[in-house]
């Protein structure tokens, strides 16, 4: 299947229409957390080091919908550019279209016509509204929850939801002060949970994050 039947099976998948396919196995990865957190910047380290190990990845980028037009400002696509010529890569972004819980309705089924058109891995990071961007965990496999050293007491954090969908926890921008604080916090508040540091702008960290969701089911 060629990039450009790809996009218009997404297409017609948007506007409601039907599209058949054979499912076939992958790993559905949803990327969620509050807006600055660095989500898309560890969706294209990850997507390097997928592609270093020989993965062929597909990312959906959910943007927010203009509320006046519908349209969505589709800025991920922008910052996650450069694998014009790789055919083992495969990123759209998709409007919410105003729904509720950071995705849109067409991105479940497009992870799997994805995976159908034979990506190894998908990709899925939501819209960034923070806490309610929990319908990620009813379409991934595992969900990464994306937070930084600026982002509060862990405790209040804990009570807003998000990290409740958590089946990894990664705390980017370590390299910044309150680092160390901020991992203790997590450790003590989210022991049951996988812990990664990264600096999603230098890559560091990041082959231990996949090293991980490659081990787990």
């Amino acid at each position: 299947m060629t990039r450009r039947e790809l996009a218009r099976l997404l297409t017609r998948l948007e506007n409601g229409e039907s599209v058949e396919w054979r499912d076939a196995p992958g790993r559905v990865i949803g990327i969620t957390g509050a807006p600055g957190a660095g989500k898309s910047t560890l969706v294209a380290a990850m997507i390097r080091e997928f592609r270093r190990r020989g993965h062929r990845v597909a990312v959906l980028a959910v943007d927010p919908s203009s509320p006046f037009t519908g349209g969505a400002l589709l800025g991920d696509r922008i910052r996650m550019g450069g694998y014009e010529n790789d055919d083992g890569v495969f990123i759209r972004s998709m409007a919410s279209r105003g729904e509720a819980g950071g995705l849109c309705p067409s991105a479940a089924p497009a992870a799997r016509l994805l995976l159908a058109a034979g990506f190894d891995v998908v990709l899925l990071e939501t819209v960034g509204a923070g806490q309610g961007d929990v319908g990620v965990a009813r379409v991934a496999g595992k969900t990464i929850v994306v937070v930084t050293p600026q982002m509060g007491d862990g405790v209040q954090a804990g009570k807003a939801g998000i990290l409740e969908i958590a089946s990894v926890l990664v705390l980017n921008k370590a390299d910044l002060p309150g680092a160390q604080d901020a991992e203790r916090q997590l450790r003590e508040e989210l022991d049951h949970l996988p812990l990664f540091q990264t600096v999603a702008s230098s890559g560091l960290g990041v082959a231990a994050l996949v090293d991980h969701l490659l081990s787990v089911a």
